[in-house]
């Protein structure tokens, strides 16, 4: 068996999943469906603003967390 063929193959998979994330990182902010929660971090500051989704992210990793191991059994 060719060790190559597996890695090709395992780039390609690879490739792929960066494109469906860069597709949603791209198109995710314009859909906005999710709400800004309590524990979201926003600063704003004269023309600088940052925002970091710190319990949109913790909510987001228990429900995939949950659906996964749901999946898995």
């Amino acid at each position: 068996m060719n060790p190559f063929a597996d890695l090709g193959k395992m780039l390609v998979l690879f490739g792929l999943f960066l494109v469906l994330a860069g597709l949603i990182v791209w198109v995710l902010p314009k859909i906005s469906f999710l709400p800004r929660l309590p524990g979201d971090i926003l600063i704003r500051r004269g023309n600088f603003t940052f925002y970091f989704p710190l319990a949109t992210c913790l909510l987001l990793s228990v429900l995939l967390t949950l659906i996964l191991n749901l999946l898995r059994r």
